[in-house]
């Protein structure tokens, strides 16, 4: 599998991933990612270079988004402070499930954190999926706390407020890698 940089081409491609992923959500009785998420939103994550995807042949298996930038509100200025990579938006195919390929995403994500300088990885999920949750405990991520005040950025009622963050590593991850190296952080 590789992984490499998502192109603007793959907008469609990546709402209708989400889109699949909504559906299984729903399935499992959660609301997470419920609302669409808007096309000119991802675009410019994209065209920002914080979008990955994994392919397995002409498959799409996952995507990761990785950022310097934390989603305002959840991280205190002291934490802040700290050198961190923040993911979000990790998805894995249907077709792709029971593979480890999340687990492989936040190794290769927890490996750019460490090259890009980091001293964590970090990250927010959905306050009330609870299976997520216990998942990102299981990949070795520390609950920091859950926050429930405030909106999110896009303007709706905080819903991704549940924060957790491991020390960025060296890790095997198993891809072709075919991305830039991490930018730096300061």
């Amino acid at each position: 599998m590789i992984i490499a940089p998502a192109q603007p081409q793959d907008v469609s491609k990546l709402l209708a991933f989400r889109e699949e992923a909504a559906a299984w959500l729903s399935r499992l009785g959660t609301d997470q990612w419920q609302r669409p998420y808007p096309a000119d939103k991802l675009l410019e994550t994209i065209e920002a270079g914080t979008v990955f995807m994994v392919k397995d042949g002409d498959t799409t298996a996952a995507t990761i988004t990785v950022t310097p930038e934390a989603e305002a509100g959840l991280w205190t200025d002291q934490e802040l402070a700290e050198p961190s990579l923040f993911i979000n938006k990790l998805t894995v195919a249907r077709t792709h499930a029971g593979q480890n390929v999340g687990g492989r995403l936040l190794h290769w994500a927890g490996d750019r954190a460490f090259r890009a300088g980091a001293k964590w990885l970090r990250l927010d999920a959905w306050t009330t999926n609870v299976g997520l949750q216990q998942y990102y405990l299981h990949q070795g991520f520390e609950h920091v706390r859950t926050v429930v005040e405030g909106v999110a950025v896009n303007g709706g009622p905080r819903v991704s407020g549940w924060i957790a963050q491991r020390p960025a590593r060296p890790a095997e991850h198993g891809f072709t890698d075919e991305t830039p190296g991490p930018k730096l952080l300061s």
